[in-house]
């Protein structure tokens, strides 16, 4: 089962490091990470999309808000949250059928940013089914390449993670290291 968990950090060198050798010492895998600043200069934002059941979320949850430079760790759980990956693909246009790629790109609200005589690349944005499902649609015509960001996400509503260490508007699986 995959999960996705918000990490707020210091914005500090090698803090991204020690987020992911936090999680590959102990033997699993990152299936995506994506890393930015937040509005606050000395924070960033951390999304990183693993592979583990209940319990495994649950320890990395609790391990990651023991790293001194974690502010807090949030599992951004469907409802809860909103999520989109951007994707470039590649697709091979041999053969007259640019025309039903780019008809089937339309569908899929995916952008057509490059055309060359022999491939077109395609720009998408969405959550990770609607990419994997316009890749493999794409298959059909052969797939050249693909480039993906990883998830990013962000908190549905009115709580805002960013705000007070006591905010008791946020939902309960919020772990909060302690207050600075």
């Amino acid at each position: 089962m995959e999960f996705t968990l918000g990490i707020l950090v210091d914005n500090e060198a090698g803090v991204l490091a020690r987020v992911a050798s936090l999680f590959s010492r102990r033997g699993y895998n990152i299936q995506s990470l994506a890393v930015g600043p937040t509005d606050d200069p000395g924070t960033s934002w951390i999304t990183l999309r693993a592979e583990g059941e209940d319990a495994v979320r649950v320890q990395m949850q609790r391990q990651l808000a023991k790293l001194v430079e974690v502010v807090g760790v949030y599992h951004m759980t469907e409802g809860s949250s909103v999520e989109r990956e951007l994707a470039l693909i590649k697709v091979r246009t041999d053969g007259g059928r640019r025309a039903e790629v780019m008809q089937i790109a339309q569908t899929f609200r995916a952008a057509v940013i490059d055309v060359s005589p022999r491939s077109v690349v395609l720009e998408t944005t969405g959550d990770s089914g609607k990419v994997n499902a316009l890749i493999e649609v794409m298959h059909e015509f052969g797939v050249l390449e693909v480039a993906r960001t990883g998830a990013v996400a962000m908190l549905r509503g009115p709580g805002v993670f960013l705000e007070a260490q006591d905010d008791r508007s946020l939902p309960e699986d919020v772990l909060r290291t302690q207050a600075r």
